[in-house]
This record gives structure tokens, sequence and C-alpha cells, in this order.
């Protein structure tokens, strides 16, 4: 039967925990797939979520050591994961630079329509990046990256109801921020 999240098993994990470089390989390609296919939901383009899962496995070979639970690697890698796409999203802020645009970017906007786009998107990259780092994590999950529920709490290592919570928090934090500072020319000021 095959699954869509199946990891390898604990055995396969502890040995290579142990040293065990084949066993260690075979951990490394089995997850492969399944950190390519996190790393693309949460990160803003396929090439930062290649460079995401690139880092995530380099992590997962040099320090499987440190894994506690040799059945917590799934947890574990989604944690790298996570951690790496909002690295890359925090340097973007930092920038002032927005995500790569997709390919299917159809037609070009007017150099007006494309400023106000740029000046709204730092207007709300900035309340994002102001969110507390737990808030701020739910938040890019789970409305940017259109993560389902189930899965941003079990990435974050928390119940459905703390991350509902959390995510309640972040909404209503973000809508009084944005409100506070509105855009020029916001009919709803």
């Amino acid at each position: 039967m095959n699954r869509p999240f199946s990891w390898p098993d604990e055995r396969l994990v502890k040995a290579a925990q142990d040293g065990d470089v084949a066993s260690l390989t075979t951990v490394v390609m089995e997850s492969q797939p399944h950190v390519r296919k996190f790393a693309l939901s949460l990160c803003a383009s396929p090439q930062d979520a290649e460079d995401a899962a690139q880092e995530a496995l380099i992590i997962l070979y040099r320090k499987i050591g440190t894994l506690r639970a040799s059945g917590a690697l799934a947890s574990w890698m989604f944690r790298i994961v996570r951690n790496e796409c909002l690295r890359q999203v925090r340097q973007l802020v930092r920038r002032g630079e927005e995500p790569e645009a997709g390919p299917e970017a159809a037609s070009e906007p007017s150099a007006e329509e494309a400023v106000l786009h740029r000046l709204e998107a730092r207007r709300i990259a900035a309340a994002v990046g102001a969110l507390p780092r737990d808030q701020r994590q739910v938040l890019i999950m789970r409305d940017v990256q259109g993560l389902p529920g189930r899965t941003v709490a079990h990435a974050l290592g928390l119940s459905n109801a703390a991350m509902k919570s959390r995510l309640h928090r972040a909404r209503t934090t973000l809508r009084q921020s944005l409100a506070a500072h509105p855009t020029e020319g916001d009919p709803h000021p």
C-alpha cells in the first residue's frame, strides 16, 4: 500500500543515528520527496522551495544523531523545512524585496498599479513581520501558504485548538495594524 507520507521506518532511522552510512543514505533518499513537497507548499517560489529542501536534507544528513526519537523524523524534518522557508521570508523582508513572481503572471500591470502593489505588499509584509514569531508562523503557513489547519498544528507541534487561537490572534493583530496605517487613497481607512 502506497501512503502519501510514509517515512523511513524507525529501525532504519535508528541504524542511521548509530552511524550506518548505508542506512543514513537510505533515510535521506526516502525523505527527499516528502521534504520537497512540504517545502513547495511553504516557500514563496519553486527555487526557494528547492533551496529549503536541500538545506533541510543537509541538516538531516549532518545532525540525524541529534534526533531524540527515531519515530519523530517527519515532525523534525517539517520543523527544519519550516524554519528554512521562514528564514528566506525574513531575508526578503529585511532586504525590502518581494518573493519571486511565478510564470503564471500573464499580463504586465501598469507602472502605477505595479508601484501601488509593491507599496501594499511592503505594508503587509511589515505588518506580518511585526507579529510575534509564534503568530507569524501560523499566519504564514495557514493564510499565505494555504496549508490545512491540522498540518500547521502538527508542523508547529501544537494542538488544533492552540493553532486556531494563535491564528485568530495573528489575524486580529494584523487587521488592527493595517487599519491603523491605511494606504493612501484607501476608501476604508
